[in-house]
């Protein structure tokens, strides 16, 4: 009886933490496909996406039997607010699989550089891991023919730090989900002066529309309902492993869905940046 409530217990734990990694992969081909043919304005869209997913969390942490306090914070919706601000702008010229990389890779190297200011130690592994990603970095958006837009990939890598403080604001919190729901709610106001501020250039069509309250309720404020929900039956290294697997998800969502082509550069900076991280993460594990 116990083997099969652990097991059952475990399949709940993989099913939800793979709903959550292709709900975070969805966010860049949901955006990439609603701006790529100018179906929405990106101020637009991270104003909708922003505003549906505060509906959508909220209502979630409502329904909840006892929901208990959280704190939110207005340093951390700001910075919520410029992750999905500089998202949306990053994708107006870049492809799918590769602002995701772009994406994953400076939250990780924020963090790692948080962690090391804050007296964690690596090991050689750890070290050739942490700069191995970076090279990887440096590599992707280094000139060349294949090379994405560099405004494009700069507006990302801002998304990346943005997202990297977020998260290391949110460590500790009781209840992280009602936290994000704040944040989200904390964050609309910012994005709805992004939208006045860009009111000039505003457009939407039903299509756009529909993607961003996809983006926002679905893929965001559902994603994250699923990946709380995964969080307290995984460890740290388990949750830092499996997002490993976002920006891979993106790309291949990339190029069945959007025509994307997986390019030499793409991979060979894939590999660099994501085992990098993969070895960082390995010897903070062992330590």
């Amino acid at each position: 009886m116990t083997d099969t409530h652990a097991g059952s217990s475990l399949l709940r734990t993989a099913v939800l933490a793979a709903g959550a990694m292709l709900a975070f992969a969805a966010n860049s081909l949901l955006c990439r496909l609603a701006l790529q043919h100018g179906g929405i304005d990106p101020a637009s869209f991270g104003s909708i996406r922003l505003v549906s997913g505060a509906i959508t969390l909220a209502v979630v942490v409502r329904l909840r039997s006892a929901p208990p306090a959280s704190r939110a914070s207005w340093l951390a919706a700001a910075m919520l607010f410029a992750y999905v601000a500089f998202f949306s702008f990053a994708y107006v010229s870049l492809p799918a699989g590769t602002g995701a990389l772009i994406l994953f890779g400076a939250v990780q190297v924020t963090m790692l550089g948080a962690g090391l200011r804050a007296g964690e130690r690596f090991g050689p592994a750890g070290w050739f891991g942490l700069v191995l990603a970076i090279a990887g970095l440096a590599y992707l958006v280094s000139p060349g023919i294949a090379a994405p837009p560099l405004l494009g990939a700069a507006w990302m890598a801002v998304a990346g730090v943005a997202w990297g403080v977020y998260s290391l604001l949110g460590r500790g919190v009781a209840d992280p989900l009602a936290a994000t729901a704040r944040n989200f709610v904390r964050a609309a106001p910012f994005a709805l002066v992004l939208s006045i501020v860009f009111a000039a250039s505003a457009h939407a069509d039903r299509a756009g529309i529909a993607l961003a309250i996809a983006s926002g309720a679905l893929s965001s404020g559902i994603g994250y309902v699923i990946w709380y929900a995964a969080l307290p039956r995984l460890s740290a290294m388990r949750a830092a492993t499996l997002q490993l697997s976002v920006p891979l998800i993106a790309a291949f969502g990339g190029v069945l869905f959007l025509s994307e082509a997986i390019t030499p550069r793409l991979a060979v900076a894939c590999v660099m940046i994501l085992g990098g991280i993969a070895l960082v993460l390995t010897g903070k594990a062992r330590t």
